[in-house]
C-alpha cells in the first residue's frame, strides 16, 4: 500500500465518511454551468498527487448510450483474463461504491480510507499552499474543485493504492472536457451517439460527436460502435488529424444469431479479418447487448495490439466466462423470481433510442399492453420518448426520477397526456407512491411492469422494492 506525505493523522476512518465528506461538493446536477467544465483543473489535482491516472494502463470509454453495459464487459472479462482490474463508471443504483470498483466488487475499506485520506489532503492542505491560480475562489470558474473532479480523481487514487493492473474507465459526460480526460489510454472507446445534453455538449449531432472524440489520443486506436453517417464523419475527421487507427465494428465483426429470453441474450461474434468465431452469452436480455459485447471485445484486442504478451493472457474462455458472469444492476433487471407475477423490470433508458430498444425487448418477451412507470430529468428529450412509449402500454405512470438531478415530472406527464391521452396517463410525483401505484395496478390487471428513463428512477425504484422486503 503506498505511503503519502502528511497523512499521519487520518481524517477518515470509513468509506462512508469519506463519501459524506464528498458529497459537500455536489454541484453539477444542481446546476454547474458549462464554464465549470476545466481540464486544467483536473491536470493540476492530479499533479499534486503525483499523477494517479498514470499508476496503471487504461481503456477510456465514451458515448450516449452502453458505456456503462461495455466498461461493466470489459471490466468483467480482464477480470476473468487474471487482471487487477479497477473500475469507474456512473451511475451507481444501489451503493455509490459502485462507481469505484476492483472488478465486479468493491475496493476494500482500507483502499477507500487511505485514498479518501490522501484526497482530503491534497484539496485541503496541498491545493492552498499551491496557490494555484486555478483554484482562486475570486475567479468566477476558480474556488473549489467539483464533486466529479475529486470523484474521478479519488478512484485514480484507489486505483493506485490497490496496485491495479489496468483501469477501465467511462465519463461522466461529453469527453473532451470530462475530468477522466487526464487519461493516456491504451484505446478509446466510443459507443452510439445520440442528442443528449445538449445544453452543454451542443444542439447537434455534430457538435456532441466532436464532444465524445475529445478522448481519442494522438497514435492510439479508437474503436468505435456503430453510428449515423453525421458522427462517423466527425470521428473520421478526428482520428486522421491525430494519426489514430479507427476500428469500425460494423466493419471489422460480425453478429449473428442473436437469441434473447427473459434471462440472456445468445448469439455468435464473428471476426471478418480471419473469420475467427466465438459463441457467446450475456445475462442481460436484449440485441444491443450482443453489440456492446463486440464493442467490448473488439476494444481489448485494440488495446493489446502492441502486447502480444499480455493479449495471450486473455483466452477466448476469458471472453466467454467475463460476459457469462456480467453483474450490472439496472440493466434491464427482474426485481422478482421467475415465474412471480406481475413481473417488473427496470432498465435505465434516458435517450430515445436506448428506451425504443428497452420497450422493443420488454414487448417482445412480455407483451404489449403493460405498465410503464417513467421519469426523466429535465435536460431529456421527454417530447421523443413520448411518442416512441405511448402506443405500447396500458398504463403510464409518471413520477420524480429522484432528487439528484433537476427534473419537472409535471412537464413531462403533459407531453405523455398530450400523445398518450388523459385517460391512461398519470402523474404521481412522489416516486415511492408511484411505485406502490403502479404495482397495485399491475397485480389487479395481472400486467407487468417496465420501469425506466433515468437511471435515478431505477435506483430508487431497486431500493423501495427490495427495502419492502420483495
Amino acid at each position: 500500500m503506498r505511503e503519502t506525505a502528511d497523512l499521519n493523522k487520518k481524517q477518515f476512518s470509513s468509506s462512508n465518511e469519506v463519501f459524506e465528506w464528498l458529497s459537500n461538493f455536489i454541484n453539477l446536477e444542481r446546476g454547474q454551468k458549462p464554464k465549470s467544465f476545466r481540464l486544467d483543473r483536473m491536470t493540476a489535482l492530479s499533479e499534486l498527487a503525483g499523477n494517479p491516472q498514470k499508476c496503471a494502463p487504461s481503456i477510456h470509454i465514451a458515448g450516449s448510450k452502453g458505456k456503462g453495459s461495455v466498461t461493466g464487459m470489459i471490466t468483467s472479462i480482464l477480470t476473468s483474463a487474471g487482471f487487477r482490474t479497477a473500475r469507474y463508471m456512473s451511475p451507481h443504483v444501489i451503493d455509490i461504491r459502485e462507481r469505484l470498483c476492483l472488478g465486479d466488487s468493491y475496493f476494500s475499506e482500507e483502499v477507500y480510507v487511505c485514498a479518501g485520506n490522501e484526497l482530503k489532503n491534497v484539496t485541503e492542505n496541498l491545493l492552498p499552499a499551491s496557490k494555484n491560480p486555478l483554484f482562486d475562489a475570486e475567479t468566477p470558474e476558480g474556488a473549489e474543485p467539483t464533486f466529479w473532479e475529486l470523484l474521478t480523481f479519488l478512484f485514480f487514487l484507489c486505483a493506485r493504492h490497490a496496485n491495479c493492473d489496468i483501469m477501465v474507465v467511462e465519463t461522466g459526460l461529453g469527453g473532451r472536457l470530462d475530468s477522466t480526460n487526464v487519461l493516456e489510454p491504451l484505446v478509446s472507446v466510443i459507443t452510439l451517439i445520440e442528442l443528449e445534453h445538449t445544453g452543454m455538449l451542443g444542439k447537434t449531432i455534430t457538435a456532441v460527436a466532436g464532444e465524445k472524440a475529445g478522448i481519442i489520443k494522438q497514435g492510439k486506436p479508437l474503436v468505435l460502435a456503430r453510428q449515423c453517417e453525421t458522427a462517423l464523419k466527425v470521428f473520421k475527421k478526428v482520428t486522421e488529424e491525430k494519426n489514430s487507427p479507427l476500428f469500425y465494428l460494423p466493419q471489422i465483426t460480425e453478429i449473428s444469431n442473436i437469441k434473447v429470453t427473459k434471462q440472456v441474450t445468445d448469439f455468435i461474434l464473428t471476426f471478418k479479418s480471419d473469420n475467427t468465431a466465438l459463441s457467446l452469452s450475456v445475462p442481460i436480455p436484449g440485441k444491443v447487448q450482443a453489440e456492446n459485447a463486440a464493442l467490448a471485445i473488439a476494444a481489448i484486442n485494440a488495446a493489446f495490439l502492441n502486447s502480444p504478451e499480455s493479449r495471450a493472457k486473455i483466452s477466448d474462455g476469458a471472453f466467454k466466462d467475463g460476459l457469462k458472469n456480467l453483474n450490472i444492476p439496472g440493466r434491464f433487471e427482474k426485481l422478482n423470481p421467475p415465474g412471480d407475477t406481475p413481473s417488473f423490470i427496470i432498465d435505465g433508458a434516458h435517450t430515445p433510442e436506448s428506451l425504443d430498444l428497452c420497450i422493443e425487448t420488454f414487448c417482445s418477451l412480455y407483451g404489449e399492453g403493460g405498465v410503464l412507470l417513467f421519469g426523466c430529468a429535465a435536460d431529456k428529450d421527454a417530447t421523443a420518448m413520448a411518442k416512441i412509449a405511448h402506443s405500447h402500454f396500458a398504463k403510464i405512470i409518471i413520477t420524480t426520477p429522484g432528487t439528484f438531478k433537476m427534473s419537472d415530472c409535471a412537464k413531462v406527464h403533459e407531453i405523455f397526456a398530450q400523445t398518450a391521452g388523459c385517460e391512461k396517463t398519470r402523474l404521481i410525483a412522489d416516486t415511492h407512491e408511484a411505485i406502490k401505484t403502479a404495482r397495485e395496478f399491475a397485480a389487479e390487471k395481472r400486467l407487468p411492469i417496465l420501469g425506466t428513463g433515468s437511471f435515478y428512477l431505477v435506483s430508487e425504484i431497486r431500493k423501495f422494492v427490495f427495502c419492502a422486503g420483495d
